[in-house]
């Protein structure tokens, strides 16, 4: 029975930084260890960098300088500096920022007054200095609790604001920044702001066409049409159809990228539809003018409403509290601006037009056996033998846990028991492989509704229509590290890869890391993932120690299992090199070119080569088959 005794006694209110270190997914997202891109080491990264980004807008400050050497972070910016009376305040009290008293305010994000004190609560050391009209300002942080307070002093150095941190290891575990996703964060922020120059460690992200260079980045020679760039008023749209399965967007609402899209992005699917339809007089099915688009859009709008402090997903309805909407305001947009375009470019109409009645051809030519598949996924849905499902889903939008869920995909029963038997029934899932799947490589569509396990797979993932409603945010491929389990982890990547990329674009994609050896004495177990890990375990434990030697999944216990996918998972993001083309990757790893390919597998294989390299004759026949 509950306790009835309810007094004041029971009422607390916390601290800012007690809050927000007791509840930081509220302020940064998830937390994460810097393998997906949107944990929260990067979240703490884009909140410093908003306000500078705010300083640029404002018309000065048009340079930002990022040094991040292991842990550390520094972000150096030239506007025009906080107030030296305010800097304490500034980065430690909530709801202090700056006045929104112009248009320009009006339509940034930044200084909000929340996001820098949640990178100074959630720092191990925070340090913020202010350089202003020749005297600076420097205060030092811990946890949020203010350390040190320096006198103010003469400088010479120019106006702007220094600001230095290290995330606290007690919250982000084992972190780690990786350089292509802060890569992709810094060219995001100098597509969106022409003339800004972003330095990391030295190297330079700039950019003077805006959209039109982030899809020149996004897209290679398979594109239909020349990029199609289209500027207004608080708006800017491009887009382009390449020959890949799938839609591609990028969005993004007052220079934040909303990697969950929103309001903005479903106003320019449903307004590009609409625009063809009128051009070509024709009333084409939606999905055959959206298939393989390419497009960013960016806007700017006031006040706007998202549906989380990181800012990832739109929410608003309208430009501005008196304006017009949202969906409104689009359509007009590419009304008159897309409609002229296609009318003086009649190649990129004609290749336009091309690309669509491809699609509808596709389309209407598995159109059977999709109808089919579907009902057999359907029943199979009842009772998925293939699927041991979780309780709360990427699209149970109001659920706190919704980032955490993930998706594993493993082979053979073995594999599967155990981690079916320790996994977090909440948000983690599991999807048992009968074997080595089909190399789909150069197939079409056709097969992944052919194939039962790839429309099982497909259906369990929810991505028939697009990955607006995929229902794991993490989908983890979990095979043995021997020549096999590389090889179904080759041909599930080329799964995803050839019918999916916008899944793995988007970040959704890993491989789990299991270990290979456990080292113990009678006090303690190591678990190692490599060999010098097994060297370095024997070092601290003795050379007398137990050595085990994992050879695949189903040789690790549910108990041992438990510890490899709870708060310390070790999972590596499958991440598209930036100069790579899709098809020349695919054809590498699952082409005809076997002789490179086992080559690649020795390099790559987490075992002695002796051991692997009598099997690579029957891989490789297999690969080519």
């Amino acid at each position: 029975m509950a306790n009835s005794n309810y007094s004041e006694d029971d009422i607390r209110s916390l601290d800012w930084k007690e809050h927000i270190r007791l509840r930081p997914g509220m302020y940064i997202g998830k937390l994460g260890d810097g393998s997906s891109l949107d944990d929260g080491i990067y979240i703490l990264l884009k909140e410093i960098i908003d306000n500078s980004i705010d300083e640029f807008v404002m018309g000065v400050g048009k340079q930002i300088d990022l040094t991040i050497t292991d842990h550390k972070v520094i972000v150096r910016d030239y506007g025009r500096g906080i107030p030296l009376g305010k800097v304490i305040d500034c980065v430690s009290k909530i709801n202090t920022g700056g006045k929104y008293d112009s248009k320009a305010f009006q339509k940034s994000v930044g200084l909000n007054g929340v996001g820098t004190k949640a990178v100074n609560a959630l720092s191990a050391s925070f340090k913020v200095q202010s350089f202003r009209d020749g005297r600076t300002k420097v205060a030092e942080f811990s946890r949020g609790e203010l350390t040190q307070e320096y006198k103010e002093e003469v400088t010479t150095q120019k106006n702007g604001t220094c600001i230095a941190f290290i995330p606290d290891d007690q919250i982000f575990r084992n972190f780690r920044y990786i350089h292509e996703f802060m890569e992709n964060m810094l060219w995001n922020y100098a597509f969106l702001n022409a003339g800004l120059t972003i330095q990391l460690n030295g190297e330079k992200f700039a950019s003077q066409r805006g959209l039109y260079d982030l899809l020149d980045r996004k897209t290679d020679e398979t594109i239909r049409y020349p990029i199609i760039h289209l500027k207004g008023d608080d708006i800017e749209i491009a887009m382009t159809h390449n020959s890949q399965y799938g839609e591609e967007y990028y969005s993004f609402v007052n220079g934040q990228h909303t990697t969950q899209g929103g309001t903005h992005q479903a106003a320019f699917r449903e307004a590009v539809v609409k625009t063809i339809r009128e051009y070509y007089k024709k009333d084409f099915d939606a999905s055959d003018i959206r298939a393989s688009i390419v497009a960013a859009i960016s806007i700017r709008i006031q006040e706007p409403v998202f549906e989380s402090q990181t800012k990832t997903k739109l929410g608003s309805i309208n430009a501005a509290p008196e304006g017009p909407s949202i969906r409104n305001w689009i359509n007009d947009f590419l009304k008159k601006e897309l409609d002229n375009y296609l009318h003086k470019h009649a190649d990129a109409a004609d290749a336009l037009l091309k690309r669509i009645l491809q699609s509808e051809r596709e389309r209407k030519e598995i159109a059977g056996i999709k109808k089919l598949a579907n009902e057999r996924a359907k029943k199979a849905a009842l009772h998925n033998k293939k699927l041991r499902d979780c309780k709360v889903h990427l699209d149970d939008e109001k659920h706190i846990r919704r980032f955490d869920t993930t998706l594993f995909i493993t082979e053979g029963d073995s594999a599967s028991g155990s981690i079916t038997k320790s996994r977090d029934v909440e948000t983690q899932a599991v999807f048992s492989l009968k074997g080595k799947p089909l190399n789909c490589f150069s197939l079409t569509k056709k097969i992944v509704y052919e194939n039962e396990e790839f429309n099982l797979l497909q259906h369990a993932l929810n991505i028939e229509d697009g990955i607006e409603n995929l229902r794991y945010n993490n989908i983890v491929i979990a095979t043995d590290a021997d020549v096999d389990g590389m090889h179904i982890r080759l041909l599930m990547m080329t799964f995803f890869l050839q019918f999916f990329p916008d899944i793995v674009k988007a970040g959704h994609i890993y491989i789990l890391q299991t270990p290979l050896f456990r080292v113990r004495n009678k006090k303690e177990t190591i678990y190692c993932y490599s060999d010098q890990e097994r060297k370095n375990a024997l070092n601290k434990l003795g050379q007398k120690s137990e050595i085990t030697r994992f050879k695949g999944l189903g040789e690790i216990s549910p108990e041992e299992f438990e510890l490899f996918i709870g708060k310390d998972i070790r999972i590596d993001p499958v991440i598209i090199p930036k100069d790579q083309k899709m098809q020349q990757l695919l054809e590498y790893y699952m082409g005809k070119n076997t002789p490179a390919r086992q080559e690649f597998i020795v390099k790559n294989l987490r075992f002695d080569k002796e051991e692997i390299v009598a099997e690579l004759p029957e891989i490789a026949g297999e690969l080519a088959d």
